[in-house]
């Protein structure tokens, strides 16, 4: 599958869109079967962390590039499993992971931006935001926490926000984790039946359930509007969870692919260091 192009395939579509259009079962791309992305995925982690360390090494020298994935979607569509079986597959001492949950009140008295700029990857890192600043264009919107006028105002701050963080080296992958209604339902159903899994359950998914078609307007609408080419918005239909990781996992590696990140060079002569290691040798034999 080397020659897939999932970047393009996955990219939001351009202009008004409906999200209840878009089949959060498809596999538009890729492996059509659970085994075969399991094969495909065993090979994209050897890839990724050679990758990886790669863009470790050049933050080690003067390099300012980084990566920045950006995870959004509704309660089970699964931003804790692309953690666990994507981000899992580097090596963490490279991997910055954020989790935005409700705002202190320290982060209250602060602009909205201000926890997210706190957490941006360092030179060389992965970085990953389990819900992101795109929270103030969401939840801020559809439960009325700040006036319209505010949170509509939001949208070209945070296309602006991304644009520097571009120009500071960082390449964003936004991935809107894409589940139907019927999908969550059985995940909470499980949550519920399964002692092992109650401690995931929150009560108030529920309420956030009962305003899906309201969570679906403000998702589409902060998709379209923040879609650029500094910092592209993806839909991953999430229904399957095999198919999820997999498009997640390849998003991944096609953009650290593009950027082809470099080993720095070293500042010594290796020929004369491995003949100082020989002297050592010597000079403390056995």
């Amino acid at each position: 599958m080397a020659n897939l192009d999932v970047r393009t395939a996955l990219r939001v579509p351009t202009g008004e869109f409906d999200l209840a259009a878009l089949d959060a079962g498809a596999r538009p791309v890729g492996p059509k079967d659970k085994e075969s992305a399991a094969a495909d995925l065993a090979e994209l982690a050897v890839r990724l962390e050679q990758l990886q360390e790669r863009l470790y090494a050049e933050g080690a020298g003067d390099s300012p590039r980084r990566v920045l994935l950006v995870l959004q979607g509704m309660d089970t569509s699964g931003k804790g499993g692309v953690i666990s079986h994507v981000a899992g597959l580097v090596n963490p001492r490279g991997l910055h992971i954020a989790s935005f949950k409700k705002p202190t009140q320290e982060e209250l008295r602060h602009d909205f931006l201000w926890r997210i700029r706190a957490q941006v990857p360092r030179p060389g890192q992965i970085g990953v935001f389990d819900r992101s600043h795109y929270e103030d264009v969401l939840i801020a919107r559809v439960e009325s926490l700040v006036p319209e006028l505010v949170w509509r105002a939001r949208y070209d701050q945070i296309s602006a926000f991304e644009r520097e963080l571009a120009d500071q080296g960082v390449r964003i992958v936004k991935v809107f984790l894409h589940i139907s209604p019927r999908e969550q339902a059985e995940r909470l159903r499980a949550r519920l039946e399964d002692p092992a899994k109650r401690w995931k359950y929150n009560p108030c998914d529920l309420v956030a359930r009962r305003k899906w078609s309201q969570y679906q307007c403000a998702y589409a609408e902060a998709l379209r509007r923040c879609d650029t080419d500094d910092a592209p918005w993806y839909v991953v239909p999430a229904d399957r969870k095999w198919y999820r990781n997999w498009a997640v996992a390849r998003l991944l590696l096609e953009t650290l692919t593009d950027l082809d990140p470099r080993l720095p060079e070293v500042d010594f002569d290796p020929v004369a260091e491995l003949a100082a290691l020989s002297a050592t040798d010597t000079a403390n034999p056995g």
